[in-house]
Parts: C-alpha cells; sequence; structure tokens
C-alpha cells in the first residue's frame, strides 16, 4: 500500500498515471481490436460492433457507480489510518458488484436487440451488432467485480499488478478474436459474434487472475467470504458517491445515441466513420483520463487526512499536466489523423469521416483534460453530482441543436461534430466552476486531526 499523504505530489501523479494509462489503453484495445478484425469483415460490420459498443458505455456506467464509490470511501479511510471501514466497504463493493453484474447481463439479453434495431442503419448492420452483443454481453458482466477490486486497490496506491493482468488478457484476446471471428486456423468464421466470444474468454482469464493474486498484492484489502454479506447501508453509500458518476456514462450513451440517430440516413458507411472516429478519440483521451484517475485517490487520501493544501496542489498538478498532453494530441489530430484511423477501415469514405471527426473534435481536446481533472477532485471529495451537472449541460446544449439541424435543408456531418465541440467546452467552464465551488464549502474549514 502506497501512503499518497507524504511525498511529492507530482511524482505519485506521474508514477500513478503511468500504470493506469497502460491500463485503460489495454481496456480500450479490446475494442480496438474487435474493430480491426471485424474491419476484414465489411463496413456492415465494423458500424454494427461500433454501434454494439455502446452497451459497452452503459456497462461502464454501472461499473462507475461502484468504482466511483469504492475509490472515494476506501481512499478516504485509508487516509484517515481506519483499516477496518476501509476493508468493509471493500467487501461490500465486491458483493454489490456481483448483484449488479448479474442484472447487467439479463437486461443485455432481453432489451439490447431493441435498442440495436433502431440505431443500426439497415438490416445486415443490426445483424452483426447482434451477434456481437450477444456473444460479448458476459465480458460486460464481469466488468463489474473487476472494477470492485481494481479500485478497491487503486485507492490503495496499487496500480502495476492490474494493469499486468489485463495487458496478459489482452494479448489473449488478440489471439482470439481473428481464430474465432475470421476462422483463422479453423476455417469456422464466427464473424461478429467470434470477436466478442475472444473478449468475453479473455476477460473470464482477467478476472480469476485477479481473484487469485489478489492475496499476494501489497494491500490491506482482501477478499473474504463472510463479509459479502450484503450491508444495505454500505451499499447506498457506495452508490450515492457512484452514482452521478454513473449517470454520467448514460448521458455519453444517450449523446452518441443521438449521434447515431441523427446520421443514420447518411448510412452504414457514415456510421461506420464514426464509430471509428469515436473510438479512436476515446484512446486518445486516455492519458488524460489516467491523470484523472491517478489524482482521484491521492486527493482522496489528503482529504481523509484533513490535508486541503496537498487536495488543492494535486488538482493544479493534474490540470497543468492533463493540459499538456491533450494540447499535444490536439496537434497530432491536426496534422495527421489519417495516421490514427487506417488501421481500423479499409473504407476510404468511411476514413474520411473519421478524419474530419478528429480534426473538427481536436479543437476541444484541452477543455475534455480539464473536465478529466476536476472529476477526479469530485470524486475525492466524496461528491460527483457537480460533474453530472456539466455532462447534463453538454448533452442539452449538444442534442437540442444537432436535432433541430437534422431537420433542416443542407444538413451535414460537419455541423454534428462543430455543435459537439462547442458543448465540450460549456461542460470545461461549469465543470471549473462547480469544482470552486466544493473547494469552498470543503476545504475552507478543514484542517488536519491533531
Amino acid at each position: 500500500m502506497r501512503d499518497l499523504t507524504k511525498g511529492p505530489i507530482t511524482g505519485h501523479l506521474l508514477a500513478m498515471a503511468g500504470f493506469i494509462a497502460t491500463g485503460l489503453v489495454v481496456q480500450t484495445l479490446y475494442f480496438l481490436v474487435d474493430l480491426w478484425v471485424v474491419a476484414r469483415l465489411g463496413s456492415a460490420a465494423v458500424a454494427g460492433v461500433s454501434a454494439a459498443g455502446t452497451a459497452w458505455m452503459l456497462g461502464m456506467a454501472a461499473t462507475q457507480v461502484i468504482a466511483i464509490g469504492t475509490m472515494s470511501l476506501v481512499g478516504r479511510a485509508i487516509g484517515a489510518k481506519e483499516a477496518n471501514e476501509a476493508q468493509r466497504v471493500f467487501g461490500q463493493s465486491l458483493s454489490l458488484s456481483v448483484a449488479v453484474g448479474a442484472a447487467a447481463l439479463v437486461l443485455g439479453y432481453a432489451l439490447g436487440p431493441i435498442g440495436l434495431r433502431g440505431l443500426a442503419a439497415d438490416p445486415q448492420t443490426a445483424e452483426a451488432a447482434r451477434g456481437y452483443l450477444f456473444a460479448y454481453l458476459p465480458s460486460i458482466a464481469m466488468m463489474f467485480p473487476m472494477a470492485a477490486i481494481g479500485s478497491g486497490l487503486r485507492a490503495s496506491g496499487v496500480v502495476g499488478p492490474p494493469m499486468v493482468i489485463q495487458s496478459l488478457a489482452l494479448v489473449l484476446n488478440a489471439m482470439l478474436a481473428p481464430v474465432l471471428a475470421l476462422g483463422w486456423g479453423t476455417g469456422v468464421p464466427l464473424g461478429t459474434a467470434g470477436a466478442g466470444l475472444a473478449t468475453t474468454a479473455a476477460t473470464v482469464a482477467g478476472l480469476a487472475a485477479l481473484v487469485l493474486l489478489l492475496p499476494r498484492m501489497r494491500t490491506p484489502l482482501r477478499l473474504r467470504v463472510p463479509e459479502l454479506r450484503p450491508l444495505p447501508a454500505v451499499w447506498g453509500r457506495i452508490a450515492a458517491i457512484g452514482g452521478p458518476a454513473g449517470a454520467e456514462f448514460v448521458l455519453m450513451f444517450a449523446t452518441m445515441s443521438v449521434v447515431y440517430w441523427v446520421i443514420r440516413d447518411f448510412g452504414a458507411t457514415a456510421q461506420a466513420g464514426f464509430g471509428v472516429g469515436a473510438r479512436v478519440m476515446q484512446s486518445i483521451f486516455l492519458p488524460a483520463m489516467a491523470i484523472a484517475f491517478a489524482a482521484a485517490p491521492i486527493a482522496a487520501q489528503n482529504f481523509g487526512a484533513r490535508d486541503p493544501h496537498r487536495v488543492r496542489a494535486t488538482f493544479r498538478q493534474a490540470a497543468l499536466i492533463g493540459s499538456a498532453v491533450m494540447l499535444t494530441l490536439s496537434v497530432l489530430c491536426h496534422v495527421r489523423p489519417d495516421l490514427l484511423i487506417a488501421p481500423f477501415t479499409s473504407d476510404a469514405a468511411a476514413a474520411e469521416v473519421a478524419v474530419e471527426y478528429l480534426q473538427i473534435l481536436s479543437w476541444n481536446f484541452v477543455a475534455v483534460g480539464l473536465v478529466f481533472a476536476c472529476g477526479g477532485m469530485f470524486q475525492a471529495l466524496g461528491d460527483t453530482r457537480p460533474a453530472l451537472v456539466g455532462s447534463a449541460a453538454r448533452l442539452v446544449v449538444f442534442a437540442g441543436p444537432v436535432i433541430w439541424l437534422s431537420g433542416r435543408p443542407g444538413f451535414t456531418l460537419q455541423q454534428v461534430w462543430l455543435v459537439s465541440a462547442a458543448s465540450g467546452l460549456l461542460q470545461a467552464a461549469i465543470s471549473l466552476w462547480l469544482l470552486r465551488v466544493q473547494f469552498r464549502r470543503k476545504l475552507t474549514s478543514l484542517a488536519p486531526v491533531a
């Protein structure tokens, strides 16, 4: 376990962010590997997998309820030197994750096909999406206990071992995907369903390794069966902090769904281009996300230790480093976005859509980095509602104008991308203002315990 209440904040931030970034890259590569494989099956398959990928966003939304609540409560308990409370929250996080994962599996099979039919541009795309989703859903269910364990470890300052496990699972996924989806070596291609099955198999292996190796990791947190008995009060505390963060991902899902809906008349090629561009952009965001994810446990432990100066210093460092990284990536997207798109589609028309999407959206990359930094602080302080307010404002400002424009003559894809970029700048301004309010309310009278 790492004591984040002492030592240089920048050192803690960079050391943890490096491991977290690698883990996030690996997590994202699961989906990008699937995209790379199904690109060999045509634009309908790419569009279908991209549309089904919105289920991943819903899964991430639900996992954030557990992950953020666990990280905040465990991190603050560790900062306050309350080891028993940290273990109690961890055990309840695991029991909650199993219950929610089972519910997600049932709902996904029951309601998923209905949603996909509304998003897909044509029957071929809908069929490709359905095949991928049905094979991929078990991996979404297993994301919940993985998130609970990973968040508890992150709150303890332990980030290396989970990254190694995720990396090995990704290698397994990359090996299985072409075999199952394209029939390499077997002559029995399963199409998009094969790609989903490869991800599920890799996720099973990753979760098993995480559970088996937890006792050997340098953390006081342990998997103890008697502590899994549900305690509604603790579940409620986890959900109260993580709920707004999860709702943020629901809003992201809603935003993606609005885009798929308004561009459906441009055909599967446009949807494929947007899907590739959006996934590549999410990958570009990973460094800034890693910095914010590292800042959250640092600030949480120091908030638990009642040290307001280190909490503020954590935000300043996270904002500066994140902005510098995002500015660099923005320049790359302006100069050679085609290099980022080429591995994921061979369709020239789809690639053109994706390139234009990245070039326009890159104007708000620095703003996105600031939003992430603010989000990490909201998590640390135990109140993620302000982040939800910012995301809701962005959805309203984006969805209303875009839906109106889609019904006007001369409607273009560029208009969708421009409105999206502008709404991101608004979200950053709202987040910074709300964080200032939170700091004034929660840190002004905070003083170390004697």
